[in-house]
């Protein structure tokens, strides 16, 4: 980068992240060396840090992890949700150590400079997420210099000239470029993944963002699953013949992406096929329903958010990765509110009456866990079945 810094960097400081209010927090550098600018978040994980590394959703997105213990179990083949991570950077509190786990093949140091990702190790990360749950998520760049010289100027400049996740239609960057068939299921620790060979259904999904264990999860359910890309028309999906349509998650604002997906799945509603959306499909199918989205201060990350299931009055604990939410208020009548969020009631599902189609704000594949709302799956083989 250049110039010096406008002040000594700390000694041993090989990284550091700018906000665009001119913030500044040193550390060491991780992965990568260079700099990436992208809205700061956390996520409150415990585990399954590769699979929220490869989170499509977490595209335009610098990741704080606030569990202390990243890296500790390494990195291997078989936990990825896509092959070309999108994530902007990760932000972590302790150094990373040698792996300790029988299935890791690489440090996860080493994997992130395979895949160009920039990091920053010894950030104070519970006052950086303090600043985030009160003032919102900012926009920031991490910088790993080796030699530990920064041009903190340039890096703040940087930060308040990146336009923000607002407007960003990010899902036609990580979206399929062609239509493909996936056949994998669930892993398991005796066999790996399996292989759907007698599907009982053929459910197309609209790949927004989608991650891998999603699509094993419906493959899981005896499904045929054929994906397409996020611009494909209602024409083209229908001449398909699907018994139902998913809608994937995916990063970005649902209004953006919405501009051309919006028309279709609207079109599929009223098609009469069974339609299951989560996550950026949730919000899309919401707005395809009359509904209006708005981005959210902080957003909900992390694998343990507890919603209640308004029917049956079960809280299940979920997983959890977005910036952007319905507005209860907005919606029409005839789109009944069936799951809420106990942490701050905002929504997390919704049904159309009397219609097999429905959606939930969260990601209930479970990758990383837990898995209480497996059922869902189900749920969505019983409205292709006219059951729900």
């Amino acid at each position: 980068m250049g110039s010096p810094t406008r002040a000594p960097a700390p000694k041993g400081a090989t990284g550091v992240l700018v906000l665009a209010d001119g913030s500044v927090f040193w550390g060491r550098g991780v992965g990568a060396a260079g700099h990436s600018v992208g809205e700061v978040c956390f996520n409150t994980s415990l585990t399954g840090y590769q699979e929220i590394l490869t989170d499509p959703s977490y595209a335009g997105q610098i990741i704080t992890f606030t569990f202390p213990h990243i890296g500790n179990v390494g990195t291997n083949a078989e936990d990825i949700e896509t092959v070309t991570p999108v994530a902007r950077g990760l932000i972590i509190k302790a150094d990373i150590t040698e792996p300790a786990n029988w299935r890791a093949n690489q440090h996860l140091d080493a994997w992130l400079k395979s895949h160009n990702l920039v990091g920053l190790s010894g950030i104070d990360t519970r006052r950086l997420t303090r600043r985030i749950r009160d003032n919102g998520a900012p926009n920031g760049v991490i910088a790993h210099s080796p030699d530990g010289v920064f041009d903190i100027d340039a890096l703040v400049k940087t930060a308040k000239e990146w336009p923000g996740l607002e407007g960003m239609d990010l899902a036609k960057d990580v979206t399929t470029r062609q239509t493909y068939s996936w056949d994998e299921t669930i892993w398991s620790l005796k066999d790996g993944y399996g292989k759907q060979t007698d599907p009982k259904y053929h459910v197309v999904a609209m790949d927004f963002g989608a991650k891998r264990n999603i699509l094993r999860c419906l493959a899981a359910s005896g499904c045929k699953v054929t994906v397409v890309p996020a611009t494909t028309t209602a024409e083209e999906i229908l001449a398909l013949n699907p018994d139902g349509i998913f809608l994937s998650n995916g990063p970005g604002d649902p209004a953006a992406t919405g501009a051309y997906a919006v028309p279709t799945i609207a079109r599929l509603v009223d098609s009469g096929k069974a339609v299951f959306g989560i996550c950026l499909g949730h919000q899309m199918l919401a707005l395809a329903l009359g509904g209006r989205t708005v981005k959210m201060d902080k957003g909900h990350r992390g694998a343990n958010h507890p919603v209640k299931d308004i029917a049956s009055g079960v809280v299940e604990i979920t997983s959890q990765n977005h910036g952007f939410v319905v507005l209860r208020e907005s919606l029409p009548d005839e789109v009944e509110v069936t799951h809420v969020s106990l942490f701050d009631g905002t929504n997390e599902g919704i049904r159309l009456s009397g219609r097999p189609v429905f959606s939930v704000q969260y990601h209930p594949e479970a990758s990383p866990g837990p898995e209480d709302s497996h059922y869902l799956f189900d749920r969505f083989i019983a409205a292709i079945e006219g059951r729900y």
